[in-house]
């Protein structure tokens, strides 16, 4: 008896070519919890975001892309400018905040007129908060055992 195998054809994905951002640029680092986001702002662009080497939508969804996207639309300056962007650590969420971190610093650094209305909106500042660490004999980090009578 002969086994036959059928051989299934493999689709190929087709993976756009990553996209390469020449020229001069700000750096600026933007953080979050333990999310750390470099951004590479060129001034002259046409409002392309690289997000790790892939593009903005293959890597954020949308309620990520609005959080990214807040200060240049406040600024007016979301078709004017192009972002290179490496982020890593923590969640997605934590991640777009760090990069909406870097971004506004980006822009202090471009114009510092800027800074009045990006401060307003809260933006200029690092959001600290961390997970606070486990205590010896402790559960978690506050969480006490329960506690028995006999």
């Amino acid at each position: 008896m002969e086994k036959t195998v059928k051989k299934t054809e493999k689709k190929e994905i087709n993976k756009e070519e990553p996209i390469k951002l020449k020229g001069r640029y700000i750096s600026t680092i933007g953080k979050r919890k333990t999310a750390i986001a470099r951004i590479r702002m060129y001034k002259k662009g046409s409002g392309v975001l690289v997000v790790n080497e892939d593009n903005i939508s293959n890597y954020f969804q949308s309620k990520e892309q609005i959080i990214i996207k807040q200060p240049l639309k406040l600024t007016g300056l979301l078709r004017d400018l192009n972002f290179s962007i490496v982020v890593r650590g923590s969640s997605k969420k934590s991640q777009a905040e760090a990069v909406r971190h870097g971004i506004v610093r980006a822009l202090i650094e471009l114009n510092s007129e800027l800074k009045p209305s990006l401060k307003a909106k809260g933006w200029t500042t690092r959001d600290a908060r961390i997970k606070e660490r486990k205590k010896p004999g402790l559960k978690k980090a506050r969480r006490a055992p329960q506690w028995s009578k006999r």
